[in-house]
This record gives C-alpha cells, structure tokens and sequence, in this order.
C-alpha cells in the first residue's frame, strides 16, 4: 500500500510541475523565433514594425505570436509554420492564402478581401471584410459559412 501511495505522489508532485510551466508566455526578439518565422516575416511583412513577440511553452510544445504596431498579429508553431494571421487594418498578403481559397473569394465575394485566416490539421477559417465567415477542408472545399 505504501509503494501505490508513493507512485500516487509522485506523479501529482510531476503534474503539478509540468503544468506549471505550461502556458508560459515569455518575450522573445526576432533573432529568437525560428527560421521559418522569421522568413515569413521579411518576406510578407517587411513593411511592418514587430512590436512584441513571445514564444508560449505549451505541454506539448511551443507556439510563437507577433504583434506588429499596427495590431496585425501572426501566429506559428513551433516549427515556425504560421497557423493563424489576422490582419485588422489590412488584408492577409495574397501569397499566403492558397490559391483554391483566394479564387473561391475573388469569384463569389468580388468586393470582400481576406482580413484573417487560420488554419490546422483539418481545416481553414477565412473571414472577409464583410464580415462572413468561411470553412474550409483541407481539400479547400467550403464547409461552413457564418454570418
């Protein structure tokens, strides 16, 4: 009974540790994130001032977040892959939006540009200028609209 009882505190004793340092947000510079990040950044965002970026230690990894002055934000993963832009002043840069997804834009909402996008193992979430809302599977067929 006592060596159930010892396995038992021990392993509280290691979840309390891990998940107190899980979700951790700390700054970090640009030189910190990681390449691909960093790429991303010069490339499509060269014209913008960084100004924070932070890296968050999850559980299972990390995740990266920029905000630039402007308050447009980029989300990435820990491979430095972005998983979310969300430009509130502007439209996402068009090369980052593939290409099904911006033709289905162009053809039905003429008039709407793509102010965020994010997506994840399964899906991509677009939300236009007017205000619509549109799903995506990673097929890039629409799945979801919301008002």
């Amino acid at each position: 009974m006592k060596t159930k009882a010892k396995i038992l505190l021990l392993f509280c004793a290691l979840f309390v540790q891990v998940t107190a340092f899980a979700g951790i947000d700390k700054p970090v510079t640009f030189e910190q994130l990681p390449v691909a990040a960093q790429q991303t950044i010069k490339k499509h965002f060269a014209n913008r001032q960084i100004a924070l970026a932070k890296v968050e230690v999850e559980l299972i990894g990390k995740s990266y977040d920029v905000i630039f002055t402007n308050g447009d934000k980029i989300e990435f993963d820990g491979k430095g892959q972005w998983t979310d832009i969300d430009c509130k002043r502007s439209q996402v840069p068009s090369a980052l939006v593939p290409t099904a997804i911006a033709a289905f834009v162009k053809k039905n909402y003429p008039q709407a540009t793509i102010l965020k996008i994010e997506r994840n193992r399964k899906t991509y979430e677009v939300e236009l200028s007017n205000h619509l809302e549109l799903e995506f599977d990673k097929s890039f067929r629409l799945i979801d609209i919301d008002d």
